[in-house]
């Protein structure tokens, strides 16, 4: 019976290749597929992500909520909602826990955004 794909065709260029090349071309792909990936997962972040780094910090979900919503109205989401409760918690001299519900009332968020501006600390 003849095989009526283009298997061996597709894989002539494969032919002269030895295992170890094989297996360096195959982790060669794998990287080209997955390292924009990877990056997209560096480079951005989601309400839903922040909301679960806040959880992680001790915030229950209503806070984490309040808090992410406060962080992507004001445009610092990308910086991450942990990130922006631990920086003012630090300028502000205040436990992560307090800077982070007083982000969730809406209140300090102009000295937050203030501490992601260009040139700031």
């Amino acid at each position: 019976m003849k095989r009526t794909d283009d298997y061996a065709q597709r894989g002539a260029h494969l032919k002269g290749l030895s295992d170890e090349q094989l297996h360096q071309r195959f982790w060669s792909l794998v990287e080209q597929l997955t390292d924009p990936l990877l990056q997209a997962g560096r480079e951005n972040t989601s309400p839903a992500i922040e909301r679960s780094v806040l959880l992680r910090m001790g915030f229950n979900s209503l806070e984490a909520k309040a808090i992410a919503d406060a962080c992507l109205d004001r445009g610092l989401l990308s910086h991450g909602a942990g990130h922006v409760v631990y920086k003012l918690s630090r300028e502000r001299g205040l436990p992560l826990r307090e800077a982070g519900l007083a982000l969730s009332r809406g209140e300090l968020l102009d000295e937050a955004a203030a501490l992601f501006q260009e040139g700031a600390k």
